[in-house]
């Protein structure tokens, strides 16, 4: 996980702004391989962005949310309903530079 600045996040958000959602959770929460291609998808990207519809319950959501942001070892840069903005950044190959903190 990355502690960021604000400033960082800010311009993270604005990026993640323009993104598409990549993957959403299904019925079957966050399987293995929902996990594994997410973990692709964030080592090739450094940032998504993604759907977990909550089915009315927005404490599950968020206990996905958490869940996955572990899991992954990422940052929340972003949550807003049932969309949620991930970083991480490539330590081999990073893709996005950062404002100074």
């Amino acid at each position: 996980m990355t502690d960021l600045t604000e400033a960082q996040r800010k311009y993270l958000r604005g990026l993640g702004h323009r993104l598409q959602p990549l993957a959403r959770v299904g019925n079957a929460g966050l399987s293995e391989s929902f996990v594994a291609e997410l973990d692709r998808a964030l080592a090739h990207h450094e940032l998504v962005k993604i759907r977990v519809p909550s089915g009315g319950d927005r404490e599950g959501r968020d206990a996905s949310i958490a869940d996955l942001v572990t899991r992954l070892g990422a940052t929340l840069v972003a949550k807003i309903g049932h969309v949620a903005v991930l970083y991480r950044r490539n330590a081999t190959a990073p893709r996005i530079t950062l404002p100074a903190a």
